[in-house]
């Protein structure tokens, strides 16, 4: 059924909105015209669009735990590898083989010059997030300068916000382009550095097995492409699954799409 917004419900415009349904069979040109003229007999798409798979008697939308109520751990993977981009497909074809899925929030500055690595990821069954062009503290950008941060970044329903920095108004623009914020419950802080080395697989495997459940019960664990977050791991899934704990499940390719709640 062909439905207009309550502004356009007056008769002459019904007629005019019936008419260019018409027109769409005639001409190419005036085709093309007539699709772009219906395009005002459409209700706006409202900022809420980004939960609208929520069931209405779902517990408020957890930004740090991105819409995951499985109950299971959902790990996740920041920024990009800069020595090697195909770090993260490895990182992807590890965790497929183990039955796990990830979501990998990518800096498009660099995925926009790889985009086979954001194909591939979604072949292999991880989500992939929008988490902005270049990487800036958001909240401290003018208006325009967010917007275009935001709109720049991978077309996903959840976005990342830069060192987790946003505000009403980055969430704002994000949920205008059918996004929700997802931030952590544990970060491994993989990104410290001490004498020039981030810190090694094995310790960050004990950060995760020595985390609070409630971090991890339902939680999102984050980690980074560039550090060795990836080498640990192996590791962590191994731990968590000996601590009862089961991982959000790979079952498929995926979109940039991503319902809410999450289907881990």
């Amino acid at each position: 059924m062909f439905h207009t917004s309550p502004v356009l419900q007056a008769s002459p415009v019904l007629r005019m909105c019936s008419a260019l349904r018409t027109l769409r069979t005639r001409s190419p040109l005036v085709a093309a015209l007539a699709s772009l003229l219906l395009t005002l007999c459409s209700p706006p798409v409202p900022a809420s669009a980004a939960h609208a798979d929520r069931p209405a008697s779902a517990a408020p939308y957890d930004r740090k735990r991105c819409g995951n109520t499985s109950g299971r751990v959902l790990l996740t993977l920041d920024d990009w590898s800069y020595d090697r981009a195909e770090r993260a497909t490895d990182v992807g074809a590890y965790l497929r083989k183990r039955g796990v899925r990830a979501a990998f929030f990518l800096i498009n500055e660099y995925a926009s010059q790889y985009p086979e690595i954001t194909r591939t990821l979604r072949r292999q069954g991880h989500w992939v997030g929008n988490h902005t062009w270049s990487h800036p503290h958001l909240t401290g950008l003018s208006e325009e300068a967010a917007r275009k941060e935001i709109g720049d970044g991978l077309k996903s329903s959840l976005f990342r916000p830069p060192y987790g920095d946003y505000g009403p108004r980055e969430e704002r623009i994000a949920a205008a382009r059918g996004a929700r914020v997802c931030t952590w419950t544990l970060d491994t802080l993989d990104w410290e550095v001490a004498d020039g080395r981030f810190p090694g697989a094995d310790a960050l495997r004990a950060r995760v097995r020595n985390a609070p459940a409630a971090d991890k019960r339902g939680g999102v664990v984050l980690g980074h492409l560039f550090t060795n977050f990836p080498d640990a791991l192996p590791g962590i899934v191994d731990d968590l699954r000996a601590q009862g704990y089961s991982l959000c499940r790979n079952t498929g390719p995926t979109t940039a799409v991503i319902k809410d709640p999450l289907r881990c």
